[in-house]
């Protein structure tokens, strides 16, 4: 039976986050504890109620012997205590405990969606942190999402949010809130990559998260609710309690991320370009793999200065603009730069002004732009607006010392893209420059996570984004009392939370995210490839103000057998799950069309939804 295409939409309700430090070895004070946790947060009006990551037992098992004596089954004895409670408070709660499947004797690492009527729905971790493999097999339910009175939720485990994957499908099967049971560190929490499953999407995300330590391992703490822009509604630093919010499922469901504004972020994807999100392209040493049959091989790679310049492109002032992007290159000396978006052309504002700044590639703009590539000796990255026939594209030029590289057009249209532009027709594309292979995002482009996993998964080292954006923000975040690692800040940090940062960190690909400065947020900045558990290595400009950032960035041991390079080895690339990623490429209907408004999705299946 298939939901209802107007289901009712639930009036705004309390939510809440369980903070707990669990004890190995003591299950039953563990449960005790979470229960008295959770009837106290149900006293308090929540409907819904998270708890940590495997918070029954504690997390850091050393083998299947030593988690037997803690694994149950589903339903079983546990979760019939929490289904007493919900029942007796008429609540849903979510609980997260090593499962055992009776007739396999297979252990998981699982959560459970139990509500006044007992269990909902379950979940098992998908994407495995360096733990379970000594225990735990991989999730084999998919990512589901489960239609309740409460909307319609999804479950998520703890590294399972490095991976955009697994809140996006469940984002276009119709998800509301995604339930975040997690044992997550080495980062000042809320972590900058929960707030960018959540406003990626346009769901809400509550995050349990544990604190203290366990076997000498540190856990974050930083529970929050999380808003669908990406915002923290409320959050809890550290020690145990609750942290509240009020999920409004209404404004999840518009995924126009600004209002006054036709951008939605689930009908402005473009499936059919994502052809390779389901390819397990990391799975293989990387220069054998995009070398097979000497076809396309990686460029061996060096070390070499990549810049950003942040300025305003005047709108129409080419001979201004071209000066502040070989201005910026003399200032930053690097190897490549990377301008704003029509850092050439300027913004435009309908398709008369476009038309009559358009050029086509072969034009004397792009000559001028070689020129100065080929005096400063670099290769540039700078948008224009190309003229091809009758259609105008917001394109983004690669040039060199030696000519034109190739060219990008832009995909994702965006409000102001949508008055002249014509979208993208020749796909997400790669070049190959000697010190790397590049891709390249314009602008809206980036917020759409399949866009750089697909640069990604065919070798990209760097992905270049030409843009003009005032949003998502850049968001700050005060100081926590967790002994962080001593490469990260513990302190006020004014940029706690970059989405290009995180695009870099999820896909192992450099980032240089050429923003405009004022009037735009600026906020430009080369980030590195590494995750969020090693030291950061970028270069920002901070504000708006004109600017260029430069980083060195690193590009070689591709001839290692067992490259050490994150860019080149993509660890986190090659640890995905495409077996579930189906939905990402499928083509879009009205299930993935929008879920504001009159255009509200159609979620297949019953109890579980769209899985």
């Amino acid at each position: 039976m298939s939901l209802p295409v107007h289901d009712p939409i639930p009036a705004p309700y309390r939510v809440a986050a369980i903070q707990f430090e669990p004890k190995m070895f003591a299950k039953e004070a563990n449960i005790e504890t979470l229960l008295a946790l959770c009837d106290e947060a149900a006293a308090n009006g929540a409907r819904l109620i998270v708890t940590p990551e495997m918070a029954t037992t504690g997390y850091c098992w050393a083998s299947r012997a030593e988690v037997a004596p803690e694994v149950e089954p589903i339903p079983g004895p546990t979760t019939d205590r929490f289904a007493a409670l919900a029942a007796r408070r008429g609540c849903w709660i979510v609980v997260s405990l090593p499962e055992v499947a009776p007739a396999t004797g297979v252990y998981y690492n699982s959560a459970v969606l139990i509500g006044p009527h007992g269990i909902e729905g379950l979940y098992r971790k998908t994407h495995s942190y360096i733990s379970e493999p000594k225990w735990a097999k991989d999730g084999d339910l998919g990512l589901p999402v489960f239609d309740t009175p409460l909307g319609r939720i999804a479950m998520t485990i703890c590294m399972d949010a490095s991976f955009p994957e697994t809140t996006r499908i469940p984002a276009v099967n119709g998800a509301d809130v995604i339930c975040f049971p997690t044992n997550w560190l080495s980062e000042k929490a809320p972590s900058p990559t929960w707030m960018a499953r959540a406003l990626e999407s346009g769901v809400w995300f509550i995050s349990a998260n544990r604190w203290g330590a366990e076997r000498g391992v540190q856990f974050d703490g930083g529970s929050c609710v999380i808003a669908p822009d990406g915002t923290v509604q409320s959050s809890l630093d550290v020690g145990d309690g609750i942290v509240y919010g009020e999920v409004d499922i209404a404004r999840g469901r518009d995924k126009r991320p600004r209002p006054g504004r036709s951008d939605d972020l689930l009908a402005d994807r473009r499936p059919e370009l994502y052809g390779n999100l389901t390819l397990n392209a990391y799975l293989w040493n990387a220069r054998e793999f995009h070398g097979l049959d000497d076809l396309r091989p990686l460029p061996d790679g060096r070390r070499s200065r990549v810049a950003v310049a942040q300025f305003a492109p005047a709108a129409g002032d080419i001979a201004a603009n071209l000066a502040r992007i070989d201005a910026a290159l003399a200032e930053s000396g690097a190897e490549l730069l990377v301008a704003p978006e029509l850092a050439i052309s300027g913004q435009v504002r309908d398709r008369d002004e476009a038309a009559r700044l358009a050029e086509p590639m072969d034009g004397p703009i792009v000559a001028r732009l070689r020129e100065i590539a080929a005096r400063r000796g670099a290769f540039v990255v700078a948008g224009l607006v190309e003229r091809d026939g009758d259609r105008l594209f917001n394109t983004a030029a690669l040039v060199g010392p030696d000519g034109l590289i190739g060219r990008y057009r832009k995909t994702h249209l965006a409000d102001e893209d949508r008055a002249w532009a014509t979208p993208g027709d020749e796909g997400l594309l790669t070049f190959d420059l000697p010190f790397g292979r590049i891709g390249i995002l314009i602008g809206y482009d980036a917020l759409f996570p399949e866009a750089a996993r697909s640069l990604a998964l065919d070798g990209a080292d760097l992905i270049a984004c030409p843009s003009l954006l005032n949003w998502p923000p850049v968001q700050p975040w005060d100081a926590t009392a967790i002994p962080l690692p001593s490469y990260l800040d513990a302190g006020r940090t004014d940029d706690h939370f970059h989405l290009w940062r995180e695009r870099g960190r999820e896909n192992n690909t450099y980032i240089a995210f050429a923003n405009g400065g004022a009037p735009w947020m600026g906020w430009s900045g080369v980030f590195g490839a590494t995750p969020e558990d090693e030291p950061r290595q970028e270069a920002v400009v901070h504000g708006a103000a004109p600017g260029t950032a430069t980083l060195t960035i690193d590009t070689t041991n591709l001839d290692a057998r067992a490259t050490t390079n994150p860019a080149r080895a993509k660890d986190l690339v090659r640890m995905r799950m495409p077996i579930w990623y189906d939905p990402l490429q499928a083509p879009t209907d009205e299930r993935t069309a929008s879920l504001s408004g009159a255009r509200e999705p159609v979620a297949s299946g019953a109890r579980p939804v769209g899985n």
